[in-house]
């Protein structure tokens, strides 16, 4: 469909000309022949660094000086396409300033690669992904706002012969695509193991469970979160479940809806409804904070105390932190952004110097769940933390992921303190 349109958007790159080490040889050579040679050669001495894989990345960035020579080796521009700004502060506050630091300790000039943000626009990603390739890109990463628009997004790619990679999210189409995320059916396992942690460190008396999962009509990570959290609470991945469903726990599926789109608000509407219905929930399953803390307030009005209803999340936000602390959150999956974009830009720049990935960061394969149309795609594959009271110091406060004084100014110096964190 025709869906190129103007929509203002935020940018963190700047897209000029890509990088061309024939050019720059061709200045100081007397025939062309002599410079495609010396491009060539160059091409060649330079390799993949030695021991590569996805446990090499930490906070410090290192390993990405060892990119310098594939990158300079290289030639085009790497595009970025981040999603929005609304279904998570981490794409403006993280991701984007974290890829730029990647780009540059691995020898990125500003002109070799260009980040920018789709706004929630379908029709914008598209657009972007577009003006990348006419900007002579080799590879795209982007983040898909929805499964329709990254099958177009892929098929475009494809069509002219540029590698995509699929950021976060998995899109199951094109016929050059790999996909850097994390572990996301991990993710939902992790939730599924810290919701029944706390049902049993919370004494709560045969679970009447609730879930809420995430967005399922747009998103195929929603449909994988839901998959490892039910075959870890229900020895099931079907999702949604159907209710009645029991347990050899002695729990009892009182409902299990799906939120279009991740919408929070929809999220608390349902859950409202739910409770109203079915007063006897007491224990909630959350497929990320954002619909934690939707549930968190309908509780709160209805004057639920604090470890009396459990909560679960992901993304390790401020404010699943603040309700982890508060105790009307069991924890919330934490997936390091700092990995993720050392993931891509590794992945991008080897691909870009045309070199196969190594197995051991190309370390999986990501399937389309039931009920997705598409083909598995190779996919480097991170692995997630669980965050909760007793490691929060050690993870998102250590990595400054989440503002120690921010947050202990939010629930206090004493709530702060028992759990290890000085602001």
């Amino acid at each position: 469909m025709d869906i190129v349109r103007k929509t203002r958007m935020k940018r963190w790159g700047v897209a000029i000309a890509a990088l061309s080490i024939a050019g720059t040889t061709a200045a100081c050579s007397s025939t062309p022949k002599t410079a495609s040679t010396t491009t060539t050669s160059a091409s060649s001495a330079a390799s993949v660094p030695a021991g590569l894989s996805v446990k090499s990345f930490d906070v410090t960035f290192s390993e990405m000086a060892k990119f310098k020579p594939l990158t300079a080796a290289g030639k085009g521009l790497v595009g970025v396409i981040l999603p929005d700004t609304t279904s998570s502060t981490r794409y403006v506050n993280f991701d984007a300033p974290y890829l730029t630091k990647a780009f540059q300790q691995a020898g990125y000039s500003s002109s070799d690669f260009k980040i920018d943000n789709a706004q929630g626009v379908d029709a914008t990603e598209l657009a972007d992904a577009q003006a990348d390739v006419s900007l002579g890109a080799k590879v795209v990463v982007f983040d898909p706002i929805d499964s329709t628009v990254g099958a177009e997004v892929e098929s475009y790619l494809s069509s002219h012969g540029v590698a995509a990679i699929s950021y976060d999210r998995a899109t199951f189409q094109g016929t050059n695509t790999y996909y850097v995320s994390f572990d996301n059916v991990q993710v939902g396992k992790l939730i599924g193991q810290g919701f029944e942690s706390c049902v049993a460190s919370w004494g709560v008396s045969s679970p009447k469970v609730f879930e809420l999962d995430g967005g399922e009509d747009t998103d195929p990570n929603a449909v994988s979160f839901a998959q490892g959290y039910n075959s870890v609470i229900w020895n099931s991945t079907t999702t949604p479940l159907t209710a009645g469903l029991t347990n050899s726990k002695g729990y009892t599926l009182v409902g299990d809806q799906i939120t279009p789109g991740w919408v929070n608000a929809t999220g608390a509407t349902i859950f409202t409804q739910q409770f109203t219905a079915h007063p006897t929930i007491n224990a909630t399953v959350e497929a990320n904070d954002g619909l934690a803390e939707a549930v968190v307030t309908v509780l709160k009005n209805k004057g639920v105390g604090a470890k009396k209803i459990p909560t679960t999340g992901q993304d390790a936000t401020l404010q699943g932190m603040e309700n982890i602390l508060q105790g009307y959150q069991c924890g919330s999956v934490y997936k390091a952004v700092y990995l993720e974009a050392q993931d891509a830009v590794s992945l991008a720049t080897i691909l870009r110097a045309g070199k196969t990935p190594p197995s051991s960061l190309v370390n999986s394969t990501t399937t389309p769940p039931k009920g997705v149309t598409g083909t598995a795609q190779p996919a480097s594959l991170l692995t997630p933390t669980w965050v909760d009271a007793t490691n929060m110091a050690s993870t998102v406060i250590k990595d400054q992921f989440i503002s120690a004084s921010t947050l202990c100014t939010a629930v206090g110096t004493s709530v702060c303190s028992a759990a290890g964190i000085t602001p």
